[in-house]
């Protein structure tokens, strides 16, 4: 098993430029198509792993379950956390020779991996993105896959430049339910659709902290990454999805995953809305900065809206296709669907499973890893979709109502709101 020194960010991002494209994974063919009952060792997609919080253990059986994957190697900041994801993967293939690295350079610069799983926090999704592409590998990457839209637009650019397979982990469209939705919607069962409602939760507050010194075996520097530099909180590093510089709370957290849909339903993959007017409330004593919750609407040039709502209880989100003849509504805790008038249901069968299993989304990324064509959420769909709750939020933060050109990736007429487009990266970190 190959593995290299670390790696200087200048000596990583020398050694990537000079391979270029040299280092995309080959085309192969999954052993079921020869008859056999496993692949052989050459045509398996050999996959590392950056970043093992929660969600990350909750999706990595997903993606070992697959006799065409073998995990090499895993990689995280913090001790205990890169401890238990070098178990988890030792116990599946019952050996020891799963590889650790606190530093994800070490990882990326290993040839003999083909693809990479990347589940670390927002702030690194595009970064670590565009490492692994330059290093050659192929990617899925948990949502929402930017924390603005001018890293989003990074993002898949560089996809494109190196010819990446890239499956964002958007992974409902790869959900019956919400598969069955996009047909009704198309459909003309409930007419012309005008309106889709993407409801989510209330965003939680976080309390002050003090600030205490960084725990032992936690590189908090590098849990920081581009993200301008904050005292170290147990607060701040717990409670990252509900401040400005490292998340964006339930509105893009959650809400990405209905705009994508909304998008796909729609069939606007490669545009957006045009306006975006909303309001928000906010605990003015938080230490957290996201809203607590929001309205948000969403047109597009004709006319047909996505509402954003952030309010209620976790378990009460939903996403809902709103026609003029009827409407149809996935409940993401249940994965129950209702439609106005009922007879729609009697056209499929939606049951179980729901968003939770991600098999069908990975399976989908891996099958174009050997074919080389487009996942079912490409880096273009997720960008889009990603940048109607990033704009979303960019107008309830300035508290005014925003003109948006899908076509130029601006806001109209508004150099505040353009300035929130991109943020400055903590050296050495940057989209280069």
């Amino acid at each position: 098993m190959e593995t290299k020194p670390s790696l200087s960010r200048r000596s990583f991002l020398q050694r990537t430029a000079a391979t270029g494209m040299a280092l995309t994974a080959p085309l192969v063919l999954s052993g079921r198509v020869f008859g056999r009952t496993a692949p052989a060792p050459s045509e398996r997609i050999t996959l590392g792993v950056i970043g093992y919080g929660g969600r990350c253990a909750a999706i990595l059986p997903h993606f070992m379950m697959f006799d065409d994957v073998q995990c090499l190697a895993v990689s995280d900041c913090r001790d205990e956390r890169l401890t238990r994801a070098k178990q988890v993967v030792d116990a599946r293939y019952g050996n020891q020779d799963c590889a650790a690295y606190a530093d994800f350079r070490d990882l990326l610069a290993r040839r003999d991996i083909d693809a990479v799983l990347i589940a670390t926090g927002d702030r690194w999704h595009t970064p670590h993105s565009i490492l692994a592409a330059k290093s050659g590998k192929d990617i899925y990457c948990e949502k929402p896959v930017s924390l603005t839209i001018g890293e989003g637009r990074a993002m898949v650019d560089t996809m494109t430049r190196y010819g990446t397979i890239y499956q964002a982990g958007h992974q409902r469209r790869s959900v019956g339910s919400y598969g069955f939705q996009v047909e009704v919607a198309r459909s003309g069962m409930i007419g012309r659709v005008h309106t889709v409602v993407c409801q989510v939760w209330e965003g939680p507050t976080v309390g002050l902290d003090t600030p205490r010194p960084v725990p032992e075996g936690f590189d908090y520097d590098m849990w920081l990454g581009p993200t301008a530099w904050h005292p170290y909180t147990a607060a701040y590093v717990n409670g990252w999805n509900y401040f400005w510089d490292t998340g964006a709370g339930p509105v893009i957290g959650m809400g990405c995953h209905y705009t994508d849909i909304a998008q796909w339903g729609l069939q606007r993959d490669d545009t957006g809305p045009v306006t975006y007017e909303g309001t928000a409330t906010w605990k003015p004593d938080a230490f957290s900065e996201t809203p607590v919750t929001a309205d948000c609407c969403c047109t597009y040039a004709d006319g047909v809206k996505i509402i954003i709502r952030s309010s209620g209880a976790f378990q009460d989100r939903y996403i809902r296709f709103v026609g003029t003849e009827g409407w149809i509504q996935v409940d993401d805790e249940t994965n129950n669907v209702t439609a106005e008038p009922k007879s729609i249901l009697r056209a499929r069968n939606v049951t179980a499973p729901g968003w939770a299993q991600t098999g069908d989304h990975v399976r989908d990324w891996l099958d174009c890893i050997k074919s080389r064509r487009q996942p079912i959420c490409h880096p273009e769909s997720a960008q889009r979709a990603t940048t109607i709750c990033h704009a979303a939020n960019i107008g309830l933060r300035l508290g005014r109502s925003l003109k948006w050109d899908p076509q130029a990736e601006c806001f109209l007429d508004d150099a505040q709101a353009n300035a929130m487009l991109l943020r400055a990266m903590r050296p050495p970190w940057s989209l280069l």
